[in-house]
């Protein structure tokens, strides 16, 4: 849709409008002057704040991953809480965020699983935050005393590995099996009495 008449040419709106044209043509086929026909301006433009199609793509997928950090951030740094119940918490806001974005958009989250593919320094970006988040819940909780980890950093991971089922793009199809919400939480609550004190 072209923009309003004014209306600067920013990256959020490049981003915005790339994710539209992602849904729309699938990511095979999405073109960046698909991206600058749709913000009404030449394909020079969008090149002036993305120097290719793939640093467009990558940034797309940055900013899709991104938006599912933020509210687990929330959840690893608020003060109020004991760890054990924030550890829980994170990992259901997770993988919330995961079903809602293969339920509530197939298309453009069959779209993201290819960029993903395509993006591993994004992703592995993304990985290191969340495992970073995770390991930050834990050795909260050792300090505290009501988790035990020898090796934080090594828990965190082994956390994310052992509830990878209900984060990782690869079993989307199975989140919509009607138990999976009580394997999530019996994976959960098996993950959580293991690391307690």
């Amino acid at each position: 849709m072209p923009p309003a008449a004014g209306e600067p040419l920013t990256p959020e709106r490049i981003l915005a409008t790339t994710e539209e044209v992602l849904r729309r043509y699938g990511p095979t086929k999405a073109t960046v002057v698909d991206v600058a026909r749709a913000l009404g301006v030449s394909h020079g433009s969008v090149y002036r704040h993305f120097p290719s199609k793939a640093a467009l793509r990558e940034a797309v997928t940055d900013r899709w991953l991104a938006k599912s950090v933020v509210r687990l951030e929330e959840i690893a740094s608020a003060s109020t809480g004991t760890a054990p119940s924030k550890l829980e918490a994170w990992l259901e806001a997770l993988f919330e965020a995961k079903r809602h974005k293969a339920g509530d958009d197939p298309e453009l989250f069959a779209t993201y699983t290819v960029l993903l593919a395509e993006n591993s320094g994004v992703v592995d970006h993304h990985l290191t935050q969340l495992i970073d988040q995770l390991g930050r819940i834990i050795a909260e909780g050792v300090e505290a005393g009501s988790l035990s980890a020898s090796d934080v950093p090594a828990a965190a991971r082994a956390v994310f590995d052992a509830t990878g089922r209900f984060h990782d793009p690869q079993y989307a199809a199975e989140w919509l099996k009607p138990t999976i919400i009580t394997e999530f939480e019996a994976v959960t609550a098996l993950v959580i009495r293991g690391l307690r004190a």
